[in-house]
């Protein structure tokens, strides 16, 4: 109850024991996952499930704040797992060393409440998308790049899927994406905040809607976002 004493009177007491009996599959560990992980932590989600198959780089410590410059060429999730556990130690941490693929994705899916993409690639991202309808569990997207984010929440029946959006994999370059440090930890925080609204049923998600922010100019504007009768991914889904 200290733990949690300054959210208990946000969500209730209820709210917190339904937290701690959640899990909540983070694919990516990077600049927007610490946020994420981070936060899903502190908050007292009951099983974090980590998936990311990259080890530390220098360039990366600019933004993944779970990170330091003793954790060099360590494992993300090794590192991860240590860090969030001595944050909070009533948290459960699983961790997988690999790449997301359909089968790893299917695999661990099933199994959590909800999915949250913290990715930068969209290859993997559009496979996690697929996985997420086909077993009808909610997915929070969110991209960075620059000054700029997108978030969306995806729940499966209840509004688009990012295939909506996106019938064919977005063209990028094959470049490592530019971000200033601080706004993958805005955006990943807002990732944070839609699972735990997606978990108790709180508020308005952003389900049928992606919010795009330019922290440039203090921007942050929510578009309409309509599924696509057509969508190959989710059409066949009952609303």
């Amino acid at each position: 109850m200290e733990r949690y004493a300054r959210q208990i009177p946000v969500i209730g007491v209820d709210g917190q024991r339904k937290l701690a009996t959640s899990s909540v599959l983070i694919v990516g560990v990077g600049g927007l996952g610490s946020a994420v992980a981070l936060y899903l932590t502190a908050m007292g989600v009951g099983k974090l499930v980590l998936v990311d198959e990259g080890c530390i780089e220098l360039s990366n410590l600019n933004r993944q704040i779970l990170y330091s410059s003793q954790d060099l060429g360590l494992k993300k999730v090794e590192v991860a797992k240590s860090r969030l556990k001595a944050l909070n130690p009533y948290v459960v941490i699983e961790t997988y060393d690999r790449r997301l693929d359909e089968e790893l994705a299917k695999e661990l899916v099933k199994r959590v409440d909800v999915v949250v993409d913290a990715l930068d690639n969209w290859e993997s991202r559009l496979v996690l998308n697929r996985v997420c309808v086909e077993y009808g569990k909610p997915l929070i997207h969110a991209g960075v790049e620059g000054f700029y984010g997108q978030v969306m929440t995806v729940v499966p029946g209840k509004g688009p899927c990012l295939a909506c959006l996106f019938s064919e994999m977005p063209r990028t370059s094959q470049r490592a994406i530019p971000v200033l440090g601080a706004v993958a930890g805005v955006l990943g925080t807002i990732e944070a905040i839609e699972a735990v609204k997606v978990l108790l049923s709180l508020g308005k998600p952003l389900i049928g809607r992606m919010l795009i922010v330019d922290l440039l100019s203090m921007d942050f504007r929510v578009v309409e976002i309509r599924r696509n009768p057509r969508c190959p991914v989710c059409s066949r889904v009952a609303t």
